[in-house]
């Protein structure tokens, strides 16, 4: 059977060497624009939209606990029209002699405003109004995935971007005194020293996190702490120049709660803060909290994940008793309990 070459829009005895070939298409120049993909536009536009706002700190000298130890460097971000700059606690606690630099090369003497080692985040301000600004965005629906770009200045490098995505959320992380930091974002932007307090900010330009750790000898472990927690301790800086918050001595994460558990409680909160640690001696021990309850509910107020107790605990009067709303063993209950301030 003689194979059927009619698709060729030849006679039927026509060969394939019997078509005659098609001259080559001539090549067009290369365009260097054509070659800009969506990933590459989305990140040169927030490059042009949020380095402005990223500044150099540079520290002088530290008054440790054995005397005066040499600065280092690190980033930050301004966030308001006059000249307030959110950046790391370690950065620039205790300092004595504090400078920045702009991204346009202009450089001030800065002051700390307030600085909170709990979260690792301190407000520093320059005295110069009219800066270019960072919008800080919600941290709260960061998807595993999504675009994560990173600005700061790493090992005197100015301005220097990297680009990665958010690898994870709800994360845990200790710090070098031994303070547990509850609710970090992970992500893969690769970040080194110098990099620690400046921006992660996502594909609209906006603050999702501030940079604060890398995991040496490891490949895409890099850390911010979460822009809802600095919006909420940067507020907390400016109207009392620190933060107040009440202690209850728990380590916890968000944890889901399933449907068939929510309606047979009566909850309408999707998820509460599972305590996986209790201080001995905490008022957390004192009220009868235990490892494996559940935080759903603290006075009447939905708790749904870590901030949230952070922020009614910032509210309510220090020493002051409420009702805490927990779940154990799939049945709620209540525990009275006193809050202390935190050191």
């Amino acid at each position: 059977m003689q194979p059927n070459w009619e698709f060729l829009n030849q006679h039927p005895n026509t060969r394939p060497h019997d078509v005659p070939r098609k001259p080559a298409a001539k090549k067009t120049p290369v365009n260097d624009d054509n070659l800009l993909d969506a990933y590459s536009r989305a990140v040169i536009d927030v490059v042009d939209r949020t380095g402005p706002a990223v500044v150099s700190i540079n520290v002088g000298w530290q008054i440790q606990e054995h005397g005066m130890q040499q600065g280092g460097s690190g980033s930050g971000v301004v966030f308001t029209l006059d000249g307030y700059i959110l950046t790391n606690s370690h950065v620039v606690h205790n300092t004595t002699d504090l400078m920045v630099m702009l991204n346009n090369g202009d450089v001030y003497e800065a002051e700390v405003i307030g600085d909170d080692p709990a979260t690792d985040l301190a407000v520093i301000r320059v005295p110069e109004a009219g800066l270019p600004y960072a919008p800080i965005g919600d941290s709260q629906d960061l998807r595993v995935g999504q675009l994560a770009i990173a600005i700061g200045n790493p090992l005197g490098f100015e301005s220097t971007v990297s680009t990665g995505v958010v690898s994870a959320t709800n994360r845990h992380l200790r710090t070098k005194n031994g303070r547990l930091m509850e609710n970090i974002v992970q992500h893969t932007a690769p970040l080194n020293p110098g990099n620690s307090g400046g921006p992660l900010v996502n594909s609209r330009a906006e603050v999702i996190g501030i940079n604060v750790a890398i995991i040496f000898r490891a490949q895409g472990l890099s850390f911010a702490i979460p822009a809802n927690t600095a919006k909420w301790v940067a507020q907390q800086i400016l109207l009392h120049g620190r933060v107040r918050r009440g202690y209850l001595g728990i380590a916890g994460r968000q944890m889901p709660l399933s449907d068939e558990l929510r309606r047979s409680q009566g909850l309408s909160n999707s998820s509460g803060v599972l305590v996986e640690h209790v201080e001995p001696n905490s008022p957390a021990h004192r009220a009868g909290l235990d490892v494996a309850d559940v935080i759903v509910n603290a006075n009447e107020r939905v708790i749904a994940n870590v901030d949230d107790l952070h922020h009614f605990l910032a509210q309510w009067p220090l020493g002051q008793r409420f009702q805490l709303t927990i779940l154990r063993d799939r049945e709620l209950m209540g525990l009275p309990i006193v809050p202390t301030e935190a050191l």
